[in-house]
């Protein structure tokens, strides 16, 4: 008997009043904006609903982010009861890299990532290869990403969080390149080539549905992948994200016109229209979707509309730049070891995303950020 169809609002998230949280703390944080100038500075409001928050100080134009792993700590334990598998490095790994790929957004390079790692009992550091695991995972992506771990913070919670679990987040401070301007979609237009950067599975956004699915399953993380019989689900689940903050800086450095980007986390591929604007995002080519993705879009039940909107399906980052530069960026990417290819165009509105080889469009009135 096949299973019911699985949303993910079925698996407690519902990014509708979400986001409308989101544009309402926005607002809020609009009206204090000028306090930045009593100490020399300048909020770039242009910023706000952007991944990372930009400012101006002392000459330098500076970024700030917090970003969370969400729920794949939790398929992490599980995986490590049930199969013996540690991947909490992973995990670790996949927290920084969804910081700092929001922060580079903006053109920002990190300098500092601070940790955040909130336990429902200090008994989790009992298991010291697990933690040891997870701190080195946290420093070999600050490594990878070309900053400093700066320090952080890790309460212990009973009560509010499970004594079994540890929630996951951070914040990073970067900071754009010396006489550069920061990359906010001013320059974003009609086109503008839409280059994909591949994903690497799951990354951190849609472990909520993950773990939905595995309930259902009467092997749960345990199954195996039909593409791969010595791989399971949970392992598969807990690849370890893309680190995309070197292909922004060798894009920078290359001076290529790089006009917008997004990093393709939470809402899918609706992320593609990010910017507030009349555009029309139509993409023409798609890459290969992760073994992972297809099983759990298939599990789920999910249609095309669906599972583009919940999952990267395969494209974890997207670089907007000027006409017949895509190509060029392709290279980039290519020469940092990421595979990257020319995906669509930017064309005059109305605002929305058009995904031809699966035959869907999303409309602007699905993504409201800001």
């Amino acid at each position: 008997m096949s299973q019911p169809r699985a949303s993910y609002r079925d698996a407690g998230v519902d990014y509708e009043t979400l986001d409308a949280g989101k544009r309402s703390a926005i607002a809020q944080a609009l009206a204090t904006s000028s306090l930045l100038a009593a100490r020399g500075g300048r909020a770039l409001d242009d910023s706000r609903g952007e991944p990372a928050f930009a400012f101006e100080l002392d000459g330098r134009t500076l970024a700030f982010v917090v970003e969370g792993l969400g729920t794949k700590s939790m398929i992490a334990r599980q995986v490590l009861e049930q199969q013996g598998v540690d991947r909490f490095a992973d995990v670790a790994y996949d927290a920084v890299a969804a910081i700092v790929n929001d922060l580079c957004c903006v053109g920002a390079l990190p300098l500092v990532v601070n940790a955040y790692f909130a336990t429902g009992s200090a008994d989790w550091y009992r298991q010291g290869e697990r933690a040891a695991s997870l701190l080195a995972g946290w420093r070999r992506a600050c490594e990878d990403a070309g900053c400093a771990w700066g320090g952080g913070e890790s309460p212990s919670l009973p009560g509010l969080v499970d004594e079994r679990e540890i929630e996951l987040a951070g914040a990073a401070v970067g900071a754009v390149p010396p006489g550069r301007a920061p990359i906010l979609g001013d320059a974003l237009g009609p086109g503008d080539e839409i280059v994909l950067v591949a994903s690497t599975g799951l990354h951190a956004n849609g472990a909520s549905l993950a773990r939905l699915v595995a309930g259902r399953l009467p092997d749960g993380y345990a199954t195996v992948l039909p593409e791969d019989e010595e791989v399971t689900f949970g392992q598969a689940l807990l690849e370890p994200s893309a680190m995309y903050a070197g292909l922004v800086a060798a894009l920078l450095q290359r001076e290529l016109p790089v006009t917008y980007l997004s990093h393709i986390t939470g809402h899918g591929l609706l992320k593609l229209m990010r910017r507030p604007r009349a555009l029309r995002y139509r993409v023409r080519e798609l890459g290969p979707v992760p073994a992972v993705l297809a099983f759990l879009v298939e599990q789920a039940g999910l249609d095309a509309r669906a599972a583009y909107s919940t999952f990267n399906m395969g494209a974890g980052y997207a670089v907007y730049c000027a006409e017949r530069s895509g190509a060029a960026a392709v290279e980039v990417a290519r020469a940092v070891g990421l595979r990257a290819w020319v995906a669509g165009v930017v064309e005059d509105g109305p605002r929305e995303v058009v995904i031809e080889p699966v035959g869907v469009v999303y409309g602007g009135d699905q993504l409201e950020l800001a």
